[in-house]
């Protein structure tokens, strides 16, 4: 029988991460490149294994996640999205534990967009009486 492969998909501000796990050793691959040389940062390296450590299945899946949009850090947060909907396919008993974490909801929050007239968001230009 061959190896089944979970699949899902994870969003965060700009960043869409498309996951792909399957049993194995635990290594993590983004784009083509380790886990390591992907993300520079140790935090963001935790975000991403957040919920694997949750469930308590670390080392057992082998990850491969194409991820494209955004920053490190929305990239980070939008595979972690992923790896938690993966893991649902997993095992459905799997849902307590992340939800209560909060890894299962999409983080709506998006950057605000420019308006006309203005320096940016919300920013305004200097008023001047005269």
């Amino acid at each position: 029988m061959a190896d089944i492969e979970y699949n899902a998909t994870g969003r965060r501000k700009s960043s869409i991460a498309q996951v792909f796990m399957k049993p194995g050793t635990g290594s993590i691959t983004v784009n083509k490149k380790s886990l390591n040389d992907y993300f520079p940062y140790e935090t963001m390296k935790m975000i991403i294994q957040q919920p694997l450590s949750v469930v308590a299945v670390n080392g057992k899946y082998d990850i491969n996640v194409r991820v494209k949009g955004g920053g490190f850090s929305g990239q980070a947060s939008a595979i972690r999205h992923g790896i938690s909907r993966a893991l649902l396919q997993v095992n459905s008993d799997f849902r307590t534990k992340l939800k209560k974490e909060g890894l299962l909801t999409r983080d709506p929050r998006v950057v605000e967009r420019k308006k006309y007239g203005l320096k940016g968001a919300r920013a305004r230009f200097q008023f001047s009486k005269r």
